[in-house]
């Protein structure tokens, strides 16, 4: 592994926590040909972590089958389990692991729950500390107590809840459970994230008045995930009413348990099918579903606009390159998390983009856009920052060291373009796996045939 000094670029989303001067970093591998791969992708941590805290709430036991394991699921675990509700990792048919079986029980307090890095627990776990007897402190990696939660704080605290946040708005926070939560209704501004909205959602039925929820700000990021919550409950026999545009009415009810397939995460599939586009040849994604909530399912529309083939037969989506790699101009409002490896992409194309509804992604595992702008840039690239999103100019970019932030995907998209510009480092790489242990495996294994990647040792 290569130990190089670190050195603060000019934009610093670790703020007053930056890493240690020394740090690892990862030789991208870069493509001795056209691709010719076929890849096989762990379940969705979306679903997973949705499917997760539905069963604890649920009023019999569930079975999650080829769930993902992964830092963001395994803290989900934890953290259930904590609030009293059993799961076990028992012998399923998945390639990635076992599946996991739930038992739900009595909800109780008394405990810290680590959320790391991951939205889901910071955001899905509180209504359901609020359910539970005794006090639950909320906390996290440092940047995520950087990352918006006074929506989730407000609306509980309307909804009955008892929190103690220091007027902080973020992590750490006390949920006082008693047991119950009234519920009702409540209005809440979701713009900075979706996820309030499905942490809600999710525990809604289990509230005594049930939930009455609107969104009043502007716009609403990531509707897909909302829509993805909104299936995942009515699996359950949870029926979800929108009587308008940004509201929702959840009537008090009983969640059932239930035998659930997960899906391969559509979203982590983006580097690698954007990696045919990239490298040239073709990458094929196993297990596609023909229908689903994942915004990762937009890959399919979205990268034939820079030029990509794309067909699916049966449940293999295979992506080849085209004649060239076109730059874009994208509203990508709907499918944000998509941002990092087609900002890669279009860094590498032969002509500008202009990727914007994305403004949102300024509040994830780091600001997303700042980094992107900055470490492109910093490979001899030319990226601006606009108010919602970002405009790319490509340039003929140089190796370098490319810092990931503690982001998943921006560790990603750092080896996307390390495939075609050599000696290009990534900082933690070891950061995938929060969605995807096993990327660095992966990876190499898209490389063509008599390519010779660096293993890191």
């Amino acid at each position: 592994m290569l130990i190089s000094r670190y050195s603060k670029p000019e934009f610093d989303p670790y703020g007053d926590t930056s890493p240690e001067e020394t740090n690892e970093w990862w030789p991208a591998p870069t493509a001795g040909g056209p691709l010719d791969a076929v890849v096989s992708l762990p379940g969705s941590k979306s679903l997973t972590n949705r499917e997760l805290v539905l069963a604890a709430l649920a009023a019999g036991p569930s079975r999650l089958r080829s769930p993902l394991h992964s830092r963001d699921s395994d803290l989900m675990v934890a953290a259930l389990r904590q609030l009293g509700t059993t799961i076990d990792a028992v012998p399923g048919d998945g390639e990635f692991g076992p599946d996991l079986t739930i038992t739900p029980g009595e909800l109780v307090g008394s405990t810290t729950i680590d959320c790391g890095l991951a939205g889901t627990v910071m955001r899905f776990l509180p209504p359901v500390a609020a359910l539970a007897l005794g006090p639950t402190t909320f906390d996290g990696d440092a940047g995520a107590r950087r990352r918006p939660m006074a929506t989730t704080i407000s609306s509980l605290r309307a909804l009955g809840a008892d929190i103690n946040d220091d007027g902080r708005g973020a992590l750490p926070f006390t949920v006082h459970g008693t047991g119950r939560l009234a519920g009702g209704e409540v209005t809440i501004d979701a713009s900075t994230s979706s996820q309030f909205v499905s942490g809600l959602l999710l525990a809604g039925a289990r509230f005594e008045r049930g939930l009455h929820l609107r969104h009043s700000g502007e716009r609403l990021p990531s509707l897909p995930h909302i829509e993805m919550t909104i299936a995942t409950l009515a699996r359950r026999g949870v029926d979800v009413q929108s009587p308008a545009i940004g509201e929702w009415v959840v009537a008090p009810g009983p969640i059932t348990g239930a035998e659930v397939d997960i899906e391969p995460d559509l979203s982590n599939a983006a580097p690698f099918l954007a990696a045919a586009l990239v490298a040239g040849g073709t990458v094929t994604i196993t297990g596609w579903p023909s229908q689903t909530t994942q915004v990762g399912a937009d890959l399919a529309e979205l990268l034939p606009r820079f030029g990509a083939r794309v067909s699916l037969v049966g449940d293999r989506l295979t992506v080849s390159a085209g004649d060239r790699l076109s730059g874009v101009d994208l509203d990508l409002s709907t499918g944000g998390e998509l941002a990092p490896a087609l900002v890669a992409l279009a860094a590498l194309a032969d002509s500008p983009s202009t990727i914007t509804g994305i403004g949102h992604i300024r509040h994830h595992e780091t600001d997303r856009l700042a980094a992107l702008a900055a470490e492109i840039n910093g490979l001899g690239g030319a990226v601006t920052e606009l108010p919602d999103g970002l405009r790319i100019e490509p340039r003929p970019l140089h190796g370098g060291h490319w810092r990931s932030y503690d982001d998943h995907r921006m560790a990603t998209a750092g080896a996307l373009i390390g495939l075609v510009v050599p000696g290009v480092e990534i900082e933690n790489i070891g950061t995938t796996a929060k969605t995807l242990p096993q990327f660095t495996d992966l990876w190499h294994a898209l490389i063509a045939p008599g390519t010779a990647p660096v293993v890191p040792k």
